[in-house]
């Protein structure tokens, strides 16, 4: 039976502190899952649902975009897996009388935790100008007021449209097609605040904005280097793919300012010595970089293969690259070892270690996440890995490349399917030339500029296609204040979150289907495709009844809105392709390339891999033809005296924005996130003992006070001079002009902050 959801917010004042752990997942990892999933579904629909993830006749899973291989286990999901499942198949209910008991400023008073937990939306629920309550209203009364302030605007770039990574390619296809019939390019998305450095380096340097590897290559490589990223929370069955590949002689180097579990040692819940052993160790050589120091660290190894004889790829460099020369002379004049210490926190003689083990290896694969993408010299950082690759020719063969993790299930889908705010001509020719249009050509709004945009009063509608927008986004203080100005603010979204309780003048809720639920439209019952981290395309049907009657799927949504908002005018078959998911994906067969004959191909059991050309036949589409070396300064983060770099984290309990718990296993923190990991040496420093409390404070050059008050202090391992915490709780500390050269992405791994002892209030 499923339990009821918390009728009071828990109290997060004391967080208790243990030994962070040296292992990830075993036995542990099930118990809680199973746990969670019973709470949220009871037994039997936890067996019935949990055994669907991730199957070729099943469901994506809502949570990570990880692939899946060829050969499934029974159990395809990870412990964070299950929670995302179980969050959307509850049976917990968010109903108008709930609505009716808790006002707005109630529930913008509660935690995110608490909202979460509550269950999932059932109706379509409208905010009237002035009113302290959301009330229910028919689905057409939503859509005549979602008509009413679009046709309204003074222009339709009066509009933005943020799409989660939730979204399914058919549905964001329809998204970017309404927008953009509607008139503006206003297209932000959660890639802007992740990945857009990872898409803005690789698009400049190789020609495709996305990784280069499938899994196989994970499993031929010799060496694959892990930068700025924790799989064993946030992406956990990356782990078993590790563990395959080092028992198949791979060597594993982790460049991290934290020391994480999961990289650590792997303990595999589907073998015996997962369950009752000790696991599989997977690092080899952990370096604990400096936040910010990935870039000097790359440059320095590119120098010292560059001056290793035999260690450059010659016939590789001459057939497949440019920039070369240039390159090669700034990174050969970079060769102060004390500001390459600096600037990394590492000792020579650890990268003298890295060195060895690269030149051992003749297939080399780098991953990285957000530890890489989200400073101000992030895309500087990845261009320099990619120069890193191509030195060795470890671009377009098996077993090496790059690959950049994505997050969210179909974010990279989304991005394929014309979610950006900056599409390049050929996609607008190609809609244009299929659905008789003529798309606008101005570039719209990114996540930061679209805050902006609020806050200046020059967008008047945010209509959000998921996700948790106010939680997700920078400095929180001024992006509320920002969604507050708008005339309209609209979520489409399964579950309760903050984002519905900062609201603009009028706002709109609208519920809708989840992964796991059977979608049954006019011409019978539908599926959805989602593109994996890794260019894999695959079909995802869900099986559970919806949680309530009146719940429309993406599709329909975006398909009615555009119906009542642009009316006659539109000659697209809106209609048709709400019955019909098969009809979408025939337009989207003849305006994206890779993905001809999609219906044909997507029915194959386990999809189909979009094509890549310098993976496929080592064919760089770039600007020169060729791929680019690049030549930057380096640049790495400098404090102040008195002051720590702190980058913000998820917790074990989260995934994204959502909260599923208190506690943070793997780091030894319990019933609390309101803490903030500190080298023990730096904290007695600052006049900080470990339990102590303190306020945080960012500094930056606007001269604003940015304060995250109340947060426990905990001695941690990390690297020296840097801290961590929790986001969402500190993206108030980030601010919102604090972005990434060239990708425009919120540098919330580099916040410069001070601590305080804490303000009385």
């Amino acid at each position: 039976m499923a339990g009821k959801p918390p009728a009071t917010d828990p109290v997060q004042d004391a967080p208790e502190v243990g030994e962070p752990q040296h292992s990830a997942v075993g036995l542990p990892a099930i118990t809680h899952a199973l746990r969670i999933s019973q709470q949220q579904m009871g037994v039997r629909r936890t067996a019935l649902t949990l055994l669907r993830v991730n199957q070729k006749n099943g469901f994506d899973c809502p949570g990570c975009a990880w692939p899946e291989g060829d050969q499934r286990h029974t159990a395809e999901f990870c412990e964070n897996g299950a929670k995302a499942v179980a969050e959307e198949a509850t049976l917990r209910r968010v109903t108008p009388e709930f609505f009716a008991a808790h006002s707005v400023a109630d529930l913008a008073g509660r935690s995110g935790y608490w909202l979460g937990q509550q269950g999932r939306l059932t109706q379509p629920m409208y905010l009237a100008e002035g009113a302290d309550h959301y009330t229910p209203i028919p689905w057409e009364r939503a859509f005549d007021i979602l008509g009413e302030e679009l046709t309204g605007l003074g222009s339709p770039d009066e509009a933005v449209f943020y799409t989660s990574g939730r979204t399914s390619n058919e549905a964001a296809f329809l998204f970017q097609l309404f927008a953009r019939e509607f008139g503006t390019n206003n297209l932000p998305d959660c890639s802007n605040m992740c990945h857009e450095s990872s898409g803005s380096a690789l698009t400049e340097t190789i020609g495709v904005g996305k990784g280069s590897v499938l899994l196989e290559d994970l499993y031929k490589a010799d060496l694959i280097i892990i930068a700025g990223q924790n799989p064993g929370t946030n992406h956990p069955r990356m782990l078993t793919a590790l563990e395959k590949a080092k028992a198949g002689g791979t060597k594993i180097i982790s460049v991290n300012p934290l020391p994480e579990a999961g990289l650590e040692r792997f303990k595999n819940p589907q073998t015996p010595r997962g369950l009752a052993g000790g696991g599989t160790a997977l690092t080899d050589l952990f370096l604990q970089v400096r936040i910010g120091g990935d870039q000097a660290l790359f440059r320095a190894l590119n120098r010292r293969i560059l001056e290793t004889e035999g260690a450059v790829d010659d016939d590789f460099i001459r057939e497949h690259t440019h920039g070369y020369e240039a390159f090669a002379e700034t990174a050969r004049a970079d060769d102060d070892w004390n500001e390459t210490l600096r600037a990394t926190g590492l000792t020579r003689e650890e990268i003298e270690n890295a060195l060895g083990m690269i030149l051992d290896s003749r297939r080399t694969i780098v991953c990285w996440a957000m530890g890489l993408t989200q400073h101000k010299h992030s895309v500087p950082t990845i261009r320099e890995v990619v120069n890193f690759l191509l030195l060795r020719g470890n671009i377009g063969r098996p077993g090496a490349g790059v690959c950049p993790v994505r997050g969210h299930s179909n974010v990279q889908g989304d991005r394929t399917m014309g979610i950006f705010e900056r599409p390049n001509d050929a996609f607008l020719d190609a809609l244009e030339k299929e659905f008789g249009f003529a798309p606008p050509r101005e570039h719209g709004f990114d996540v930061v500029r679209a805050i902006r945009a609020l806050r200046d009063g020059q967008a008047k509608v945010f209509f959000a296609m998921g996700g948790n927008f106010v939680s997700a986004t920078p400095d929180t203080d001024v992006t509320e204040a920002a969604v507050r100005r708008a005339r309209l603010t609209v979520h489409v979204s399964t579950k309760l979150n903050r984002s519905h309780t900062i609201t603009g003048a009028r706002a709109l809720i609208l519920p809708t289907l989840g992964r796991t639920e059977r979608d049954l439209q006019d011409s019978g019952e539908q599926f959805v495709t989602v593109e994996d981290s890794m260019g894999m395309v695959h079909a995802s049907r869900g099986r559970l009844e919806p949680a309530g009657p009146h719940l429309l799927s993406e599709t329909a949504i975006i398909a009615r809105m555009a119906r009542r908002v642009l009316g006659d005018r539109s000659r697209t078959p809106w209609d048709t392709f709400e019955k019909d998911y098969a009809s979408i994906r025939d337009r989207i067969a003849r305006v994206i390339p890779g993905f001809e004959d999609f219906n044909t191909k997507v029915a194959r059991p386990g999809g189909f891999t979009l094509p890549h050309a310098p993976r496929d036949d080592r064919r760089f589409p770039t600007t020169t033809g060729k791929a680019n070396f690049t030549a930057a300064p380096v640049e790495y983060p400098t404090t102040p005296e008195g002051r720590l770099l702190l980058q913000t984290l998820r917790s074990h309990d989260q995934y994204n924005t959502t909260i599923y718990g208190l506690d943070d296993r793997y780091r030894g923190i319990k019933n609390g996130r309101r803490v903030i990991l500190v080298h023990p040496d730096d904290a007695r420093q600052l006049g900080f003992a470990d339990g102590d409390y303190t306020d945080i404070v960012s500094e930056w050059t606007d001269g604003s006070e940015r304060r995250a008050p109340g947060f426990r202090v905990v001695h941690y391992p990390t690297a020296r001079g840097c801290a961590a915490a929790y986001y969402p709780e500190t993206n108030v500390l980030v601010p919102l002009d604090h972005t990434a050269d060239t990708s425009n992405t919120p540098a919330s791994k580099s916040v410069v902050i001070r601590l305080e002892p804490p303000q009385q209030s």
